[in-house]
């Protein structure tokens, strides 16, 4: 089986539909995929309805979170996505984006720089705005090379010259939220040092302790080494250890299946979550 646990579409910062994301899952050679956009899970009944035959649906969605002053992302799998508690925080962070965004690209234009909100608002269409979106119109205006080239100290890293904060989940809290809605949770790309500062293991512990599930270990930000370490300190904190693609179609160099999931892994989620069960493809709708 080839299972990959992390990936995006349009209704976040992806550029594939939910529709195009399954379909190109598929055509992957995929068992297995999850729709994890940021934030919502808006792009879940589209998935679903094409899903194609011989492709298993994970639903998810990645949680905006921070400890201590420092941004880290939880993967949430096989929530109930109708839970009150965890929906109400869900909805804080997606209204809370289109107002950040606007403060960033005002930043911007403060620093001299040529983007227009209505550019932004294009390039993010109907999805949940972000700075993935901002990142490209810099693309678009050839103030950076590429996406990830805007994600620095100059623009809008954490703490960059751009960067405005959000409203983002304790994760601990986001943890016991998902938690009740029967759900799993799994730290996301931890030790991923060029996006930015990250949380020290000690801070992976204590949220072990809280009811983590497990962490992303093989991703494209972790080098062989960081992926060996990240799998040691799963073992030593009993914690499930990953691997996915983080897909977001054509806006990042990283293709669905890249990284994958081990079976018995995967096989621990599922019994684990209570909250929903993965979808089984039943032919979908043609594209």
């Amino acid at each position: 089986m080839r299972i990959d646990l992390h990936a995006h579409s349009t209704a976040s910062d992806g550029t594939d539909t939910p529709a195009e994301l399954v379909r190109n899952a598929k055509r992957a050679g995929l068992d297995v995929v999850a729709i994890t956009d940021h934030d919502t899970t808006r792009g879940h009944a589209e998935a679903v309805k094409a899903l194609p035959e011989g492709l298993t649906l994970v639903t998810g969605a990645e949680l905006s979170c921070r400890l201590d002053g420092t941004g880290l992302h939880l993967l949430a799998y096989l929530f109930d996505a109708d839970e009150p508690a965890l929906l109400a925080e869900r909805e804080l962070v997606r209204d809370d984006r289109v107002p950040r965004a606007r403060a960033m690209v005002g930043k911007l234009q403060e620093l001299g720089v040529p983007v227009e909100w209505d550019q932004v608002a294009r390039i993010a269409g109907d999805g949940s705005i972000g700075r993935p979106h901002i990142a490209e119109a810099l693309v678009e205006r050839g103030v950076v090379a590429t996406v990830s080239d805007a994600f620095t100290q100059d623009w809008l890293a954490d703490g960059g010259r751009a960067y405005v904060a959000k409203h983002e989940l304790d994760p601990f809290e986001a943890i016991r939220l998902v938690k009740a809605a029967g759900g799993v949770t799994v730290f996301a790309h931890p030790l991923a040092v060029k996006r930015g500062e990250v949380v020290p293991e000690e801070a992976m512990a204590r949220l072990a302790e809280a009811g983590l599930d497990g962490i992303e270990a093989d991703h494209m930000d972790h080098d062989p080494a960081t992926r060996a370490r990240l799998k040691g300190l799963a073992a030593d904190l009993g914690l499930l250890a990953t691997g996915s693609s983080d897909y977001h179609g054509s806006r990042k160099t990283c293709s669905l299946g890249e990284y994958t999931t081990d079976p018995e892994v995967y096989g621990e989620i599922i019994r684990r979550a209570t909250g929903a069960f993965p979808v089984p493809g039943a032919g979908g709708v043609p594209a």
